[in-house]
């Protein structure tokens, strides 16, 4: 018997209720992510690209359809420590060392010190930050504050990676440096990774399927597979087969704002 889906919607509708109105989020999505998969949402701003991914996370509910996260429900996923969250910004704690903020989940799971300890060291190295870990956040650049974010999510191996547009705020030198970085480490880990940008170029290079959001409400209006193999070099994005997935995303923003006319 096969395993389920990472992840499978169906159908999903969500409307905040606010002192001016309903404020209608999304509007019947459906998507299957596939276990290992590298799944990017993009769509212009306040079109519930993160509103989604929060669904997913449980901490937001739909309205209307159906969420299951390898095979239950948001909530079971997330009491199973199911996923890892990174958010736009580090939300590293200032006082603690890289460290101590790598192992806090950790502690609050209750593991023992010395495993939070190893676990640290481990995930560290995979973000490339070994010889790090007593320094203090506001020691550390921006790029090298989301590593620690990253090291962080990763700490307790959940299977899903959520990452909400991680490396929007950092300059595109950094952001190249970093994209290749997570490319490296999907490859190596072999999590199933949905991430939140704003960039077609950055969705193109990491994905291997692009979700095309609809101004809001939130519509999926196209889903892209990205066959341009796992070994990825910056490169690639001067290519013809680059160059054709990202016309194809453009075309597919295009074609949403048709929902505003």
């Amino acid at each position: 018997m096969s395993s389920p889906a990472a992840i499978d919607i169906r159908n999903l509708s969500l409307t905040f209720a606010t002192g001016d109105g309903p404020v209608y989020a999304l509007d019947n999505a459906s998507l299957t992510v596939d276990r290992g998969a590298f799944i990017s949402f993009i769509g212009p701003s306040g079109c519930g690209k993160t509103t989604l991914l929060r669904v997913i996370a449980d901490l937001e509910h739909p309205t209307s359809g159906n969420i299951s996260v390898n095979g239950a429900s948001p909530r079971q996923a997330r009491l199973n420590r199911h996923y890892g969250y990174v958010f736009q910004a580090p939300a590293l704690y200032p006082w603690r060392t890289v460290e101590a903020n790598v192992t806090l989940p950790l502690e609050i799971f209750g593991l023992p010190s010395a495993e939070r300890k190893a676990r640290a060291r481990a995930h560290l190295a995979m973000v490339n930050l070994s010889g790090f870990e007593r320094k203090y956040p506001w020691q550390l650049s921006g790029g090298m504050q989301q590593r620690v974010s990253i090291a962080r999510a990763l700490s307790f191996e959940p299977e899903l990676l959520l990452m909400d547009e991680p490396f929007g705020a950092l300059d595109e030198i950094v952001r190249d440096r970093l994209n290749e970085q997570l490319l490296d480490l999907w490859a190596r880990t072999g999590k199933t990774v949905v991430f939140v940008t704003h960039s077609i170029p950055e969705a193109v290079f990491l994905s291997t399927r692009i979700v095309v959001m609809s101004p809001r409400p939130g519509r999926i209006i196209d889903v892209i597979d990205c066959d341009l193999g796992p070994k990825r070099t910056l490169d690639i994005r001067e290519s013809p087969e680059f160059l054709r997935i990202a016309h194809r995303v453009r075309e597919g923003l295009r074609a949403g704002h048709s929902y505003d006319d």
